[in-house]
């Protein structure tokens, strides 16, 4: 028997490890109890840090949303000119795989009342956001919103074949000739 006391579990923790289980086994997989083993922890802790089980997929939603969303908007954030932002937003978000696991999951789950509002106020952000950036290029309102469509449309697509055609996804210099013709083509006039 270990002598070690237990690290006293936070929200964070279980928030992590909420979202690994989410990745693979969908939103049903968020529990408390499953949970708990994976953490080697009681019940107790977990409705310490939540009231229930919506309380926890809640907090997981919005982990979940700040981590994939925000930070990458205020990472690119940085980058002073539109197009090298468009740039590092594609080579983030198509070079990761976890968080789209973790998107694929939830758009499984359409439908589900806990899930849609983040999904559509999440689509809507980043929607917004990429949209953004093609106005910074000169595009019209119009074109910019055409644009971050097919922008994000060609991201979920990705998303998709990254789970079931990995190997496909192109690497190292190929990832790089790759990210250059997404570049091109959603900004070609």
């Amino acid at each position: 028997m270990s002598t070690e006391p237990r690290r006293r579990l936070t929200q964070d923790d279980w928030t992590a490890e909420a979202l690994r289980a989410l990745a693979e086994g969908g939103v049903s997989a968020v529990a408390i109890e499953p949970l708990a083993a994976q953490l080697g922890a009681t019940k107790g802790s977990g409705y310490w840090h939540f009231a229930n089980r919506a309380a926890l997929l809640a907090a997981t939603l919005e982990r979940w949303e700040r981590e994939s969303t925000e930070r990458v908007l205020e990472y690119i954030a940085q980058f002073p000119e539109p197009l090298d932002r468009l740039r590092a937003l594609f080579r983030t978000v198509l070079s990761h795989t976890g968080p789209r696991n973790v998107e694929l999951a939830l758009l499984a789950s359409v439908g589900d009342p806990a899930v849609d509002p983040v999904l559509r106020r999440v689509t809507s952000r980043r929607l917004e956001a990429v949209a953004d950036l093609f106005r910074g290029m000169g595009f019209d309102r119009a074109q910019a919103e055409r644009r971050a469509f097919f922008a994000y449309s060609a991201y979920l697509g990705q998303t998709q074949l990254s789970r079931t055609s990995p190997e496909r996804i192109p690497t190292g210099a190929d990832f790089d000739a790759y990210l250059d013709e997404i570049v091109a083509v959603v900004i070609a006039r």
